[in-house]
């Protein structure tokens, strides 16, 4: 079964950056994309950013400039370089990880149980 495990979340000033992370263990037999999504409280999970394997990304509008999407393949590891942070942004943030569990199966999403962005003066 894959795990992920999200780190590198807290609280930050308006202004401010962090540096997600996101760690996958298991057995997948390939990643096809790899992602972060968002909820704040009383909201519903939105797509923040997504990359690839061959490294095509996409962002929502409300990050594009701010937020950079990154990912090691071989270690099947995500990161989100967060930049001029929002009170806005302050959430739970999840990576996810789209693959295949074996040869000619399908597609399975993956979800990592979050880390907090809390941003605030």
């Amino acid at each position: 079964q894959v795990q992920l495990v999200e780190s590198g979340g807290g609280l930050v000033q308006p202004g401010g950056s962090l540096r997600l992370s996101c760690a996958a263990s298991g057995y997948i037999f390939s990643v096809n994309a790899m992602g972060w999504y968002r909820r704040a409280p009383g909201q519903e999970r939105e797509l923040v950013a997504d990359i690839t394997s061959s490294g095509s990304t996409d962002y929502a509008d409300s990050v594009k400039g701010r937020f950079t999407i990154s990912r090691d393949n071989a270690k099947n590891a995500a990161y989100l370089e967060m930049n001029n942070l929002r009170p806005e942004d302050t959430a739970v943030y999840h990576c996810n990880l789209r693959g295949q569990r074996g040869y000619g199966s399908g597609l399975t999403s993956f979800w990592g149980r979050g880390t907090q962005v809390t941003v605030s003066s």
